[in-house]
């Protein structure tokens, strides 16, 4: 038998809690639905807070979905469903230690201005190595944004106990269809993975559409 040389890593840590949580991810039954979101609106809003971005836009977004839909908010384990009062969104972030998915605590209470603070200052904390587990733990809802490192879609995997995760791919230009005509519109694909033992696809459909509502609101329209 071939010998090869190499040097092995054991898990530990965050990396090993999170490969755990991906075999019980495994196990569930899942369903995907995707939608293109136009990004114009978005893109102008998330420049108009101090140090606001893109980003924290769609976290917002999702937040009001998810009080819109409380049937997301929730975990479920031991053959139960626990939905939560808090919303508590966790978010994907990559770091040269591999991915991390630090917590933004108590969104249901922030406005844009609180959750783009809260979100600079856990990403800061991914990147430096200095989360702790208290940053890690209590997300009802998970976002993963790999838009920024170029894929178009991709299907993400649910972060048990939680039974949903948004996934957002890169926002590009493209050709619509508009009064009966052609236009160019930034859009990008969300796709949303649910655990079919909790949630249903009819309130999946609703959450995504309430995203996609709350995202391609007008400018001067409120958005809290």
């Amino acid at each position: 038998m071939l010998e090869l040389t190499g040097e092995t890593f054991p898990l530990k840590g965050i990396k090993k809690v999170a490969s755990r949580r991906m075999v019980e991810a495994w196990q569930a039954p899942v369903f995907h639905l995707s939608v293109d979101v136009d990004m114009q609106h978005a893109l102008v809003r998330g420049k108009q807070g101090v140090g606001t971005t893109v980003t924290d836009i769609i976290l917002l977004a999702t937040r009001d979905a998810l009080l819109d839909q409380p049937q997301m908010n929730a975990h479920f384990k031991d053959e139960a469903i626990t939905v939560y009062k808090e919303i508590n969104i966790g978010l994907a972030v990559a770091t040269e230690a591999g991915l991390m998915v630090p917590v933004i605590h108590n969104t249901h209470v922030k406005s844009l201005q609180d959750i783009a603070d809260s979100r600079k200052e856990i990403v800061a904390k991914s990147r430096s190595g200095s989360l702790g587990m208290a940053d890690i733990d209590g997300a009802t809802f998970t976002i993963s944004n790999l838009g920024m490192l170029g894929i178009d879609r991709f299907d993400a995997i649910i972060n048990p106990p939680q039974i949903g995760i948004l996934a957002i791919g890169s926002t590009k230009n493209v050709p619509i269809v508009k009064d009966s005509g052609f236009a160019v519109a930034a859009q990008a694909t969300f796709t949303l993975t649910c655990d079919h033992r909790a949630v249903d696809g009819a309130t999946g459909a609703k959450f995504l559409t309430k995203i996609k509502e709350r995202i391609e609101l007008p400018i001067g329209v409120p958005t809290e």
